[in-house]
């Protein structure tokens, strides 16, 4: 089978937005948890299983790109209000997560903190295209 390199516009668009102050192992680190949170709740996101030209299969990943952005802390906490007032579900990591080792520790982290305290550092989300560009405005593309 042929590759096809028909250029896509999907009408959705996936976006991991990150705090700008990060070191770059969290920022890899977040974002391997930000998505895995998108893949869970979205498995119509995955496209079909990858195969070699000796028919070895491998895992199948999203179906679309994901655009990592960075922003201050301001940016990242305009985007959680903006994301939540628009009713979208969103995957969360507080810097508070870097000092736990397990999900049942993350989970009561971020359960012990109100949202408007959410010491935010990462938020991944997915939705239409427009309405994920108006939350993630003022973000930039992560270097």
């Amino acid at each position: 089978m042929e590759p096809q390199n028909t250029r896509v516009r999907f009408d959705t668009k996936i976006a991991v937005l990150l705090r700008d102050d990060l070191l770059p192992w969290q920022c890899l680190n977040v974002t391997s948890f930000l998505v895995s949170g998108l893949a869970a709740a979205l498995p119509d996101l995955i496209g079909e299983p990858y195969r070699d030209a000796d028919d070895t299969e491998y895992l199948a990943m999203f179906g679309q790109p994901v655009l990592v952005l960075q922003g201050g802390k301001e940016t990242l906490t305009s985007a959680h209000e903006r994301a939540l007032g628009r009713g979208m579900m969103i995957a969360v990591f507080t810097s508070d997560l870097f000092a736990t080792g397990n999900d049942h520790d993350n989970r009561a982290a971020v359960q012990a903190v109100s949202r408007a305290a959410l010491d935010l550092v990462g938020i991944g989300l997915h939705g239409p295209r427009n309405a994920v560009d108006k939350v993630v405005k003022g973000a930039r593309m992560h270097p």
